[in-house]
């Protein structure tokens, strides 16, 4: 079930590809609107709003890795994380 603002993101993300940015949605499954707005979909099922960013998380970092490592990049010791991250 979308929540909120999700009509308002879908708006956002037809601004984005009139602009011919390549899009990818993180939707619900079966989700009519953000197939015609979305390039590519990574699916999850309908929760509850609140529920819904903890389970979305877990695509994108999914996709982060994976991009990452086609890359040939250190996934287990990215660039900068010494600046983001304090260490005692």
């Amino acid at each position: 079930m979308p929540g909120s603002v999700y009509d308002k993101v879908l708006s956002n993300a037809q601004e984005a590809k009139a602009r011919d940015a390549r899009l990818i949605g993180v939707v619900p499954l079966n989700d009519e609107k953000a197939e015609f707005t979305f390039d590519s979909l990574l699916p999850v099922p309908p929760v509850d709003e609140l529920i819904s960013p903890i389970l979305t998380v877990i695509p994108l970092q999914l996709l982060a890795y994976h991009i990452a490592a086609r890359r040939g990049l250190d996934v287990d010791q990215p660039r900068n994380l010494a600046k983001s991250v304090t260490v005692e």
